[in-house]
C-alpha cells in the first residue's frame, strides 16, 4: 500500500469520527442537553431529529422525558398509635426541567432515586406518625397518600423532577406483631364459636323441650279422645246388642249357649259333664227347656 494511499484511510477515519462527533439524534423518549467544558449549552432538544454540535468541545446528556417508576425500599414506621407497621412504596416521577435536573443532580438518575427513596422515607414517616394505625388500612389511605405526594413533589421541583404519585403498595404489621393479633383473632373466635355452640346447644335443648311437650299433650289428647271414642262405641254397642236381643230372650239364650259350644268344643279339650247338665239342655232339646 502506497503512502498515498494510507494517508487517504487516516483522512477518511478522522472524517468519520469527527462526523460521529458532530452530528447526534435525538429519540421521541428522550431529551437531550448540550455540555461546553461541563456547561450547558442552550436549551434542552426534545424535538426527535438530527442534530449538530462542536466536536471534542462539546458532548450531549440524554435525559428520560417519560413518567418513570421508583419502588422505595421496605422499611418500618411507627403510627400514631404506637402500632408498628411495615410499609411498601412507590413513586411515579417525570423530568421537567433537564437543565435544572443535569446541574442539581450530578449524579443523574441513580443519584436521582437515592434521594427519592430518602424523601418518601421521610415523607411517610412525618404524616402516618400523626395518624392511628386503622387510616392507613382504610379509605383514609388515599388522602394520606395525596398529602405525601405534595410535600414529595414540593422539594423534589428544585431539582427538575415533577413526582406525580407517591403511593403505599403494602402496608403490614411486622412478622412478631402479625403472630400476635393472629393468635388474639384466632382467641376471639374460638370464643365466639365456643359462645354460639353454646346458644345453639341450648335453643336445641329448647326446641327439644317444647316438641317433647308439645307431642305428650297431642298423645294425651289424642288418648283421652280414643277412650272416650271407644266407650262411646262400647255403650253404643251394648245398646244395639241390649235391644237386639231384648226382641228374642229365648234367640239370644240359644245363640249364646252356641258360642258357648263353640268356645268349649272348638279347641278339642276333653271335659267331664253330666249328661242331663243343664250345659247339654240344647242337645235333647231344641227348645232349651231347663232341666228341673
Amino acid at each position: 500500500m502506497s503512502n498515498r494511499s494510507i494517508v487517504l484511510l487516516v483522512v477518511a477515519a478522522i472524517t468519520l469520527f469527527l462526523l460521529t462527533q458532530t452530528f447526534y439524534t435525538v429519540d421521541p423518549t428522550k431529551q437531550v442537553l448540550v455540555r461546553q467544558f461541563g456547561a450547558i449549552v442552550g436549551e434542552p432538544k426534545t424535538q426527535p431529529g438530527l442534530y449538530m454540535k462542536i466536536p471534542l468541545i462539546q458532548d450531549i446528556v440524554r435525559i428520560d422525558r417519560r413518567l418513570l417508576d421508583y419502588e422505595a425500599e421496605e422499611f418500618e414506621i411507627i403510627a400514631g398509635d404506637q402500632k408498628r407497621l411495615v410499609v411498601d412504596a412507590y413513586a411515579r416521577y417525570k423530568i421537567v426541567n433537564a437543565r435544572l435536573f443535569v446541574e442539581r443532580v450530578p449524579g443523574g438518575e441513580p443519584a436521582l432515586r437515592g434521594l427519592l427513596d430518602s424523601l418518601i422515607n421521610s415523607e411517610i414517616r412525618g404524616v402516618l406518625s400523626s395518624v392511628p394505625l386503622h387510616a392507613v388500612l382504610t379509605e383514609q389511605r388515599a388522602s394520606l397518600m395525596d398529602d405525601i405526594t405534595r410535600r414529595v413533589n414540593g422539594k423534589t421541583m428544585d431539582l427538575g423532577v415533577e413526582v406525580v404519585d407517591v403511593r403505599i403498595k403494602r402496608a403490614d404489621l411486622p412478622q412478631a406483631n402479625s403472630q400476635s393479633v393472629y393468635n388474639r383473632m384466632k382467641t376471639d373466635r374460638e370464643r365466639e364459636a365456643g359462645q354460639l355452640r353454646a346458644e345453639g346447644d341450648e335453643e336445641n335443648q329448647r326446641i327439644k323441650a317444647t316438641a317433647d311437650r308439645e307431642v305428650a299433650v297431642i298423645r294425651a289428647d289424642a288418648g283421652l279422645k280414643a277412650q272416650t271414642t271407644m266407650g262411646e262405641a262400647d255403650g253404643e254397642a251394648a245398646k244395639i246388642y241390649a235391644d237386639a236381643f231384648s226382641k228374642d230372650k229365648d234367640f239370644y239364650a240359644f245363640w249364646r249357649r252356641m258360642e258357648a259350644y263353640k268356645q268349649a268344643f272348638g279347641q278339642g279339650g276333653t271335659m267331664v259333664l253330666s249328661p242331663d247338665s243343664d250345659f247339654f239342655r240344647y242337645f235333647n232339646d231344641p227348645i232349651g227347656t231347663p232341666h228341673r
